[in-house]
């Protein structure tokens, strides 16, 4: 992985972003085709499933609700893992709703083979 704050910014925008060309092209640049991202109430699998699950969060949470995701603290990476943690919060501002937990597995080419997601608050 050649960057990993690029990787970790562009993972935290496809959640926010409003384009769905432009989240579906930035889950091609970051999932394999038959990536698995996983939460405990849900699997998503390939780039439509995790699609699904992108824009679903996003139709839900960002558009519906107004909110916004951002990072939480520092990334780590080594061995092609990625560990972060985001927030989820008001775009206007205010306090913060959600807090969680992701541990990426990259395949070779640098993309998310597995990604497991915790919420945490």
């Amino acid at each position: 992985m050649s960057d990993i704050q690029t990787f970790v910014q562009d993972y935290i925008a496809v959640w926010n972003e409003p384009d769905a060309g432009k989240r579906r092209q930035l889950i091609r640049t970051l999932w394999q085709e038959d990536a698995h991202h996983l939460a405990r109430t849900l699997e998503a699998v390939g780039h439509a499933g995790i699609e699904k699950r992108v824009t679903d969060a996003y139709d839900k949470w960002v558009k519906e609700k107004g909110n916004v995701f951002r990072l939480q603290g520092s990334v780590d990476g080594h061995h092609d893992t990625v560990k972060l943690r985001w927030e989820m919060l008001p775009a206007a501002g205010g306090e913060v709703i959600s807090v969680g937990f992701d541990f990426l597995v990259l395949g070779d080419d640098g993309r998310i083979r597995t990604g497991y997601q915790f919420i945490e608050a």
